[in-house]
């Protein structure tokens, strides 16, 4: 069952960039402030390793999912791309996934953003509920207004994000120089299995760039921008991901980095800048990671309601989720879901397990997008063959490298979801 032109479409307004802006926004965020420290403590010193395979990993998909969503440019990213090139199991399955794992991603965000801002207030954290709910609010109420808006907002997010990163790496270089050597000596602390769970891990940290696949539908000149923007995005995200990671292991040692992520009130580079600096410097990394925060709850809100709106067109969730406002910008029935769903996940509280469980969800996610990417014709292809293959083979090695509780409980909410799929269908 195909998805028609005749369908209300979204305005394209958005340009290169305006696309890569929102990927960084969507990438720069949990995964810079919080998975390195978490990937540092499986893998030590060699997690720039694990930084550098999870960037490659994340190209191959990026191109897979650049050249699918410059032929076929509508809201929904993967979840469309396996209706149209391979089934509607497949299809169903990739926006599945990526609607359980990123709303509990974004719930996690809005916590975050909460426990910072309360912290640098001196505020009980009793309050981090109800804050953490605010925010989820009002970024809802932000996306509801369009995506112009919308793209406002995320440059000022991304660009005080950047200047919060770009002070961390200054302050910290001058000690990574100085004690750099021994700070990554041994490099290697544990086993090859340790890196490529670390891997599977900082792989999430990247997978921000679909949203500039889920925003297809809105982009000028999709064939162009698509593919430019995720290209440029990945690029800048893994310099500066492998440059914070060498320079804050270097300064600090591998071991304040990853004891940090077990602190309940501090990201882990908050930490490394109060060690370096002293508050002043924490305070400036604890506002960039609120910023960051908000970036990644507003670009998820955009990126659930999309696949959400796609899923409505096709009867896979309720048919007015596909319904768009007057002006054609925003589909305000998804946005209003997709903000209650993670509000209530937000009630309920944080999920530890929400980044191990996003790793393999994610990976499955995208492995579909590679195996769509294989049955592009030579005239729609933009890449070789060969980039999507890599792609779904390093997509399927490194789901299964998380603990083995969070895959099986994974397969079995795919199972799950098909089951459901199956009545759907059999009721049409």
């Amino acid at each position: 069952m195909s998805v028609g032109n005749s369908q209300p479409q979204l305005k394209r307004e958005l340009g290169v960039f305006g696309a890569t802006l929102m990927g960084l926004g969507s990438i720069i965020g949990t995964g810079v402030f919080v998975s390195i420290g978490i990937a540092a403590g499986i893998a030590g010193p060699a997690v720039i390793l694990a930084v550098a395979i999870g960037a490659i990993v994340a190209i191959f998909n990026g191109l897979s999912s650049a050249q699918l969503a410059a032929n076929h440019p509508l809201s929904g990213g993967s979840y469309e791309y396996g209706y149209k090139y391979l089934t509607p199991s497949f299809g169903f399955t990739a926006g599945w996934m990526f609607l359980v794992a990123k709303t509990a991603s974004a719930a996690t965000a809005a916590l975050g953003f909460a426990a910072y801002l309360l912290n640098i207030l001196g505020i009980n954290s009793g309050w981090v509920v109800p804050t953490a709910f605010l925010a989820v609010v009002v970024m809802t109420l932000i996306v509801l207004n369009g995506i112009r808006r919308s793209n406002f907002a995320n440059i000022a997010i991304v660009s005080v994000t950047f200047l919060s990163l770009g002070f961390l790496i200054l302050v910290c270089l001058p000690g990574a120089i100085q004690g750099g050597r021994e700070n990554f000596a041994p490099f290697f602390t544990g086993s090859v299995a340790d890196v490529l769970h670390a891997s599977a891990l900082m792989f999430v940290a990247y997978t921000g760039y679909g949203r500039i696949a889920t925003l297809g539908e809105e982009a000028r000149s999709p064939r162009q921008t698509i593919p430019k923007a995720m290209i440029v995005c990945l690029a800048v995200t893994m310099l500066l991901y492998i440059a914070v990671a060498t320079v804050t292991i270097g300064a600090v040692g591998v071991d304040v980095l990853a004891g940090a992520t077990q602190q309940t009130k501090a990201a882990p580079l908050e930490v490394v800048a109060r060690d370096v600096t002293g508050v002043g410097g924490a305070l400036v990394l604890a506002i960039g990671a609120m910023t960051a925060m908000l970036g990644v709850l507003l670009n998820l809100i955009l990126g659930l309601s999309r696949v959400l709106l796609a899923m409505g067109r096709r009867h896979d969730a309720p048919r007015f989720l596909s319904r768009l406002n007057q002006q054609q910008t925003t589909p305000y029935w998804s946005v209003i879901v997709v903000g209650v769903a993670i509000a209530l996940l937000v009630i309920v509280g944080n999920v530890k397990t929400t980044w191990s469980f996003s790793a393999f969800s994610v990976l499955i996610y995208y492995a579909i997008t590679n195996l769509a990417a294989l049955k592009l014709s030579s005239q729609e292809r933009l890449y070789p063959r060969w980039i999507a293959v890599l792609g779904l083979l390093s997509c399927l090695f490194l789901a299964f490298w998380v603990e083995s509780s969070i895959w099986q409980v994974g397969l079995g909410l795919i199972v799950a979801g098909l089951i459901w799929h199956k009545v759907r269908q059999r009721e049409r």
